[in-house]
């Protein structure tokens, strides 16, 4: 009998990293190969650090990556419960790996503030993205530029619910002649994914053309985004 209870024991022994060939480890892999040689799990593992009794950090990572259907930006969204359903993946965990994807965010937002000038609208979704990237509520925000379609200032203006936001003109229009400004573009988030303007999109949209026109000061689009898509009021001919 003590033969046999060993035996099980040693069986149901978890495959810790340790015992994996040197290369195979990710922290190892990184030093070797580069990062980008490593697949989100290894990188998520390395955030992870330590595994539980039951699962090493990798397994911890590909568990974690399965229940974000192994999409990084559905992973963005999780709050600090939905990672605690993970067996193992404690608030310390959760927390780095929160912090690791928002420096992601915001290198992509610094790589956009390069840009100096909104162009098209193509420019105008790539800069704004990186601000509405995980955001579960609608939001609004715009930009002011000058004659050249450079950019002198980027502002939130609202945050509101799962379908709705408030759009002050008048909070627009101070900033913009505060900065000084020639034309402004107004962006805003809609969390579903719908892309269809609603009635209030456009009403606000005529109204803040109108006003802006009074000093002299062009509403250049009107931008609705998604996660991977965008409606311009421009390109559109609703401008």
């Amino acid at each position: 009998m003590e033969g046999f209870f060993y035996f099980m024991q040693s069986s149901t022994k978890k495959n810790t990293i340790k015992e994996w060939a040197y290369d195979d480890r990710p922290r190892e892999k990184l030093l070797s190969k580069g990062v980008q040689t490593l697949s989100n799990t290894e990188l998520l593992a390395i955030l992870i650090r330590t595994g539980t009794n039951n699962y090493n950090a990798v397994e911890l990572a590909r568990k974690l990556l399965q229940e974000a259907n192994n999409n990084l930006n559905t992973l963005a969204t999780f709050n600090i419960e939905k990672y605690k359903k993970i067996s193992g993946l404690g608030s310390a965990k959760a927390v780095t790996i929160m912090a690791a994807l928002e420096l992601g965010n915001r290198r992509n937002l610094e790589s956009a503030l390069e840009v100096p000038v909104f162009s098209n609208s193509q420019k105008v979704f790539d800069f704004f993205r990186s601000i509405f990237a995980d955001m579960q509520t609608e939001q609004a925000w715009f930009v002011t530029l000058n004659n050249a379609n450079k950019l002198k200032g980027y502002y939130q203006l609202s945050s509101g619910g799962q379908t709705a936001t408030v759009i002050d003109i008048r909070v627009i229009l101070k900033k913009a002649l505060y900065d000084d400004a020639t034309a402004i573009i107004l962006a805003h988030n809609h969390p579903s994914g719908n892309l269809k303007p609603s009635e209030q999109d456009k009403i606000i949209t005529q109204k803040l053309k109108l006003a802006a026109q009074q000093l002299d000061i062009q509403l250049l689009d009107h931008i609705i985004i998604t996660q991977y898509k965008y409606f311009s009021f421009a390109d559109e001919g609703l401008l």
